[in-house]
């Protein structure tokens, strides 16, 4: 049974093999490919609309429990997915 996880974006739950997993280093949103990177982790369809929707309702701050402004650009400048 795979582990399911919830979207920060949308809200909805998902295996975990179809979110994207984030993380915060050094105040700066990293996406976690292999999601092994250490320290707590968000999880995000890869698709623009949730990506848009997280990052305008800052919910990556507060999954992350991170209180102060995080970089975004590094994750605004990758690729989404198609849905599906």
């Amino acid at each position: 049974m795979e582990p399911v996880r919830t979207c920060v974006g949308c809200r909805t739950r998902a295996p975990r093999s179809a979110l994207l997993r984030v993380v915060s280093q050094n105040d700066t949103l990293i996406i976690d490919e292999g999601a092994v990177l250490p320290g707590r982790g968000a999880w995000v369809h890869p698709t623009r609309e949730c990506m848009d929707v997280a990052l305008r309702r800052r919910a990556f701050g507060r999954a992350l429990r991170v209180t102060t402004e995080l970089d975004t650009r590094t994750f605004e400048q990758h690729p989404p997915r198609n849905k599906g």
